[in-house]
């Protein structure tokens, strides 16, 4: 029996508007056993929680991408965002009312594309680590070009239960978050990313999880026009398997383990 865990996507997304269903069959197919989709705000928080209760395998993640927490229009260059206007506190007393329905608070964090705005992205990411404490759920978390940033405020929370999404820190910052006790995700594009085999490699296992980040980071950039799904998420897997020479199986239930004693 596959005992996989997807454990960051977003399946809300509009990429999977027209065949969701089937995604999600292949999914089963392939062993998944847990679909944790993470929404970023308002709107994709609420679907999520229609998502979870809709897919038996999808758990969800309610949070505020940083971006978005700042609610103005941002041009980063390659990533220009319009998010729509929101009252940020609101939004964190909706998650915090669904507590129960989630496995975790996230996806929020810091995104150093746009330092100017880093203070205020500060001051929203401070807000989602309490709301995690005060609820009690591991804090999935968005690190890109401010990890150190990050890794500086959650050193100074205490927070113990931390998923690192995606992390892209430099050596140093990952041995600081291995020493800290965090997890980290290993996304699908590790088949070519050689950041993340060395992380693979570094990290011990019982810190490590995988992701696909869906619909972004496909490992078969030939296939559906690069649209990635939870399916994949065993790509991952293997590659974690070849680098730390173990059996596929060995990497698949140490993982499951690890979401036992995090999310569960």
């Amino acid at each position: 029996m596959g005992l996989f865990i997807d454990i960051h996507c977003h399946l809300d997304h509009l990429h999977f508007n027209n065949d969701r269903d089937a995604v999600m069959e292949r999914a089963k197919q392939a062993g998944i056993k847990a679909v944790l989709s993470n929404g970023i705000n308002p709107e994709t928080n609420r679907s999520t929680l229609e998502l979870a209760k809709k897919y038996s395998l999808v758990k969800a993640a309610l949070g505020i991408y940083p971006i978005h927490a700042l609610q103005k229009d941002i041009d980063t260059g390659a990533y220009p965002l319009q998010p729509n206007v929101f009252d940020v506190d609101e939004e964190i007393q909706f998650i915090e009312k669904n507590r129960g329905a989630i496995a975790a608070v996230g996806e929020c964090g810091l995104d150093g594309l746009d330092k100017e705005h880093l203070p205020e992205q500060k001051a929203v990411f401070d807000k989602m680590i309490s709301l995690a404490k005060r609820v009690g759920k591991p804090l999935i978390v968005h690190s890109r070009r401010a990890e150190q940033e990050v890794l500086d405020m959650l050193g100074s929370s205490s927070i113990k239960k931390v998923l690192l999404h995606c992390f892209s820190g430099k050596k140093n910052a990952v041995k600081r978050g291995i020493d800290a006790g965090y997890c980290f995700s290993i996304p699908t594009n590790i088949v070519r990313a050689q950041n993340f085999q060395w992380m693979a490699e570094h990290v011990p296992l019982g810190q490590l999880f995988c992701e696909t980040d869906a619909p972004y980071l496909s490992p078969f950039r030939e296939t559906m026009d690069g649209r990635n799904e939870p399916a994949f998420v065993v790509e991952s897997y293997k590659k974690i398997a070849g680098i730390k020479k173990m059996e596929l199986v060995e990497v698949m239930n140490h993982v499951w383990m690890n979401w036992q004693k995090v999310f569960v």
